[in-house]
């Protein structure tokens, strides 16, 4: 089973199309996506590729990136493209 994570992503238009994603609170999280959904499914590989990273380097994870509490709502703001 996947764990979750909330953090918040900035997807930055750029002028020859897609979105550039970052994270305030992780910088190691930078990728693009040529639409938003793209983008997002990028930024979920990010996520998971910095955590492997954090892992392999046997490294904690920075205070911004801890796990969501099992069986406790969540809140999330998104975008949808339809």
């Amino acid at each position: 089973m996947s764990q979750i994570y909330k953090l918040p992503l900035v997807l930055e238009p750029q002028p020859e199309g897609g979105y550039v994603v970052t994270c305030p609170l992780l910088p190691e999280l930078i990728t693009e996506g040529e639409d938003v959904q793209d983008a997002m499914k990028n930024a979920n590989d990010a996520l998971a590729a910095i955590l492997d990273g954090f892992k392999q380097l046997k490294r904690p994870l920075p205070s911004a990136l801890q796990p969501a509490q099992d069986n406790t709502p969540l809140w999330v703001e998104t975008v949808l493209a339809v």
